[in-house]
């Protein structure tokens, strides 16, 4: 698993990497990551494009989730039986978001693997995993936009990722219906029954630009750059399918 893993995925994009490197002009590695980042991102849209739109449909449900579980709250058997059947009638799979997450998380790991290889040999190219139509540059300029080295946490980029992240989760919650129905459902329920799916939106928008920021300042400072450009994709293609589907309910 690791060999293919090596050679199908993280061998490409190391050497996808370093070409764009060679034939950029300017010779920026910080550029280059950025070129790679887009090129995955764009690869990725399908992938991304449906687990959008699953985490977009759970959103949607959640008042009608929330009356099935207030109406059966007393009894977990009948409330489990009861959600399965809605999703059921539906036609909404719950766990329709996991393969594209863990497809574009494989891919992740690859280029961050790659990112913290280079970095932690000092942007030194490693020969054996160049292709032979792949030119070595040997050494690479560690400074991005002659400004920035690479090898080292970049703490203003640290922050950029983490905002835009905090971005792309605040977006993805504010677009979910605020249902007037799902106000007075949480008026009328037990004040001791927590709504799971509010505790957990807020926790994701603390715990999630609160790991990057802290990724961010802890390594260096191409994965950063890696992370920032990544998320703002993600945040414009989110943005993009937001405004079809309104654009296709008038």
């Amino acid at each position: 698993m690791t060999t293919l893993f090596h050679e199908l995925i993280y061998q490409p994009i190391y050497n996808v990497l370093i070409f764009l490197y060679d034939v950029i002009p300017g010779g920026d590695f910080g550029i280059a990551i950025i070129a790679v980042t887009i090129l995955l991102k764009s690869a990725l849209i399908p992938l991304s494009k449906k687990q959008i739109q699953s985490q977009k449909r759970m959103q949607e449900i959640q008042p009608e989730l929330k009356k099935i579980q207030t109406k059966y709250k007393n009894d977990k058997e009948k409330q489990t039986k009861e959600v399965m059947n809605f999703y059921k009638e539906n036609k909404v799979n719950p766990f329709s978001g996991c393969f594209p997450i863990i497809i574009q998380l494989i891919f992740l790991i690859a280029i961050y693997r790659v990112i913290i290889n280079i970095s932690d040999a000092g942007l030194v190219v490693d020969g054996k995993d160049l292709y032979s139509f792949v030119q070595n540059p040997g050494e690479i300029n560690k400074t991005f936009i002659g400004l920035v080295d690479l090898l080292k946490p970049s703490i203003p980029i640290a922050i950029l990722a983490a905002a835009a992240q905090f971005w792309q989760t605040k977006l993805m919650i504010n677009k979910s219906k605020k249902n007037k129905e799902l106000n007075k459902i949480e008026k009328d329920n037990d004040k001791s029954e927590p709504d799971f799916s509010e505790i957990m939106n807020k926790q994701m928008m603390i715990l999630g630009p609160a790991l990057t920021l802290f990724i961010g300042i802890k390594f260096a400072a191409a994965l950063s750059i890696y992370w920032l450009f990544s998320t703002l994709f993600s945040v414009f293609q989110q943005l993009y399918i937001f405004k079809k589907e309104d654009e296709s309910k008038k």
